[in-house]
């Protein structure tokens, strides 16, 4: 088999998919051990060429996805359709969950200082969190992690690329006011 025979085969095992498809399976599939190569090959050839598809790769997985310059144009298709999208106590409960994984429900719950049943609960129906295992303390609590799903959802390749906590312009407003509101306590007293 030739170097354009196995690109054509990876592009129908990742069309007829719809899934991800791990680096291993190809390897099996194709009978060849650089299909990273010629995967990473295919996506780029893709992308110099601006074509409606891309190939995206998530860990150790290949998936096709439509080509994000092209948005606009996908939405009108979509938008009468789509789910609705997640309140502000699921937003949260997803990025404490992101920057503290794997956590137990009750350390979301102390963080956001309410309930999260609700909201974690929407979370795994949606395939976003998923039960990783429990906590070796008494009770012996679940633990929730973000999936691969959250990663394709937000266009990221692994948890490493979440933006830096300390550098998001919102925390630093959350510091700001809570320093005023300090100093103008200060000086009513």
């Amino acid at each position: 088999m030739d170097l354009k025979e196995a690109e054509r085969i990876i592009e129908a095992v990742l069309f007829a998919s719809g899934d991800p498809v791990t680096t291993e399976e190809l390897k099996n599939i194709l009978e060849k051990e650089n299909v990273e190569e010629i995967a990473d090959a295919v996506a780029a050839k893709w992308d110099n060429e601006k074509r409606g598809i891309r190939i995206k790769r998530v860990a150790d997985r290949y998936y096709l996805c439509s080509n994000e310059l092209y948005y606009d144009y996908i939405v009108k298709l979509i938008e009468p359709r789509r789910q609705s999208g997640l309140s502000n106590a699921a937003l949260e409960t997803l990025s404490i969950v992101a920057y503290n994984q794997p956590v137990t429900r009750s350390t979301i719950e102390f963080v956001r200082g309410v309930n999260s049943d609700g909201a974690l609960s929407r979370l795994v129906e949606r395939g976003l969190v998923e039960e990783c295992g429990r906590l070796e303390t008494p009770g012996k609590p679940l633990l929730y992690r973000t999936t691969d799903v959250f990663l394709r959802a937000f266009g990221l390749s692994d948890i490493s690329e979440l933006p830096d906590l300390h550098t998001l312009p919102l925390q630093s407003m959350f510091y700001e006011s809570g320093k005023e509101e300090k100093s103008e306590k200060a000086d009513e007293q």
